[in-house]
């Protein structure tokens, strides 16, 4: 639900309704472009090659520490870019839950942030299998 407080946004991905494009409030926008990150593949937009962290190819690397470790700093590097002034770059937090027996095939990463102009804090759960 939208707050009077918050800008509108363009909806991710675009929908158009009868009234015209449908929108979302900051939370919601927030959660979209983290959506975008995490699902754009490197290389996969022509103008900014750089943008994505393409998490998809990591349900098939290695479910361990060192692989975390570096998943983690591309995915706050990703993030902090395409998050600049909606997210205060201090609060982001990229951390992934240990898997439980018999789930190796999964992948859960959870993004914890504040939002910058509010203070508001939030944290975001994804499982990728």
């Amino acid at each position: 639900m939208q707050r009077l407080s918050d800008p509108p946004y363009m909806k991710f991905p675009f929908e158009v309704g009868a009234g015209g494009p449908k929108i979302s409030g900051r939370g919601a926008h927030v959660r979209e472009q983290i959506e975008q990150v995490l699902f754009t593949n490197p290389g996969e937009r022509v103008f900014r090659p750089e943008f994505g962290a393409g998490v998809r190819a990591l349900i098939f690397d290695p479910n361990n520490a060192s692989l975390r470790e570096l998943a983690r700093e591309r995915l706050t590097s990703s993030l902090s870019d395409a998050l600049q002034g909606e997210v205060d770059p201090k609060t982001l937090k990229v951390t992934f839950p240990e898997i439980e027996a018999g789930e190796e095939h999964k992948l859960k990463i959870v993004i914890s942030y504040t939002l910058a102009r509010i203070g508001h804090s939030e944290q975001q759960e994804f499982e990728l299998t």
